[in-house]
């Protein structure tokens, strides 16, 4: 193995240090398949410097919301190493348009708590929230979501 080659290799405690995660993620992430490494002839975790980045792409990826899923999916459908500024721009639009959307869906979830803050409760028949287009007032009045259909029948048992 040349100098070079033993420069480019990181062990698990140098890309912690150098990312800011705990180890721990960094075993979490590699079983998850977000990132790879491989075993030294002393079979110890070694990863290419190339990892700092991923590393560093997962953390802001988590911090925008995005699931790890999603992350991984997106991940994986890079190109292999080295990943060009071009791979990465894509993959950033890609995910500008997934916040775009929960942005927009939160605004709106955000819009729509205004009109019920005055019951609390979220159990009013035509709640946009737990109720949308009123589909379950054919039930009856009340939380009709928030009490599971085993949770009803056991009741039922209990009363007769």
């Amino acid at each position: 193995m040349s100098v070079a080659d033993s420069n480019d290799e990181l062990t698990v405690g140098q890309v912690a240090k150098r990312s800011g995660v705990p180890v721990s993620t960094i075993h979490f992430y590699e079983a998850k398949g977000l990132i790879q490494g491989w075993r030294s002839a002393g079979n110890q975790r070694r990863y290419s410097r190339r990892i700092l980045r991923r590393v560093a792409v997962i953390r802001i990826a988590q911090r925008a919301g995005l699931p790890l899923a999603i992350i991984k999916e997106h991940l994986d459908a890079l190109p292999s190493e080295p990943i060009s500024a071009k791979a990465w721009r894509s993959l950033t639009q890609k995910w500008r348009a997934l916040l775009d959307d929960r942005i927009t869906g939160l605004l709106q979830l955000r819009n729509q708590m205004e009109s019920c803050i005055g019951c609390g409760c979220l159990s009013l028949e035509d709640c946009p929230l737990r109720n949308p287009g009123d589909l379950l007032a054919s039930e009856g009045a009340g939380a009709r979501l928030l009490v599971t259909r085993a949770d009803a029948l056991d009741s039922g048992k209990t009363k007769e």
